[in-house]
């Protein structure tokens, strides 16, 4: 199994960015989570960020035929970009939406995810986990 982990703009800065909401952890950390848990479960992964839509969308785009699953944390996009959603949407591949502070606790605008519409999961307020958690989830999708 193949999984590409999308991080839009401004993951790169965690540990950084607002300690308080993002955690302390930075995003080395992350990327060194998500590559042992995979390695542990014997899938692939390849990680990808970047703080620019267009990026984003040829990387969704890329991983058509070449992934089995998506995770994907678009930041600030996820409040903004139709276009995401129908990168996400074109390529049919199982999405699952992470974020790592609770959306659902925070301003009324980080309510809106353009993006959900296209994913089979959300997990949200769960910091670094929620990206191994997702992994799970689409180790065992049907």
């Amino acid at each position: 199994m193949k999984i590409l982990v999308i991080n839009g703009p401004n993951i790169n800065m965690l540990g950084i960015r607002e300690p308080d909401i993002y955690g302390k952890e930075d995003y080395k950390t992350l990327c060194e989570s998500v590559e042992n848990h995979a390695n542990q479960k014997g899938i692939e992964v390849k990680l990808y960020q970047s703080n620019h839509e267009g990026d984003l969308i040829d990387e969704i785009q890329n991983a058509y035929g070449n992934f089995d699953g998506i995770v994907i944390n678009a930041g600030a996009y996820t409040h903004t970009s139709i276009a995401l959603l129908d990168a996400l949407k074109a390529v049919g591949l199982p999405t699952v939406e992470v974020h790592i502070s609770a959306l659902e606790t925070r301003e009324d605008f980080r309510q809106i995810s353009y993006i959900r519409k296209a994913c089979v999961k959300n997990i949200t307020g769960k910091g670094i986990k929620g990206y191994l958690e997702a992994i799970d989830f689409l180790v065992d999708f049907k």
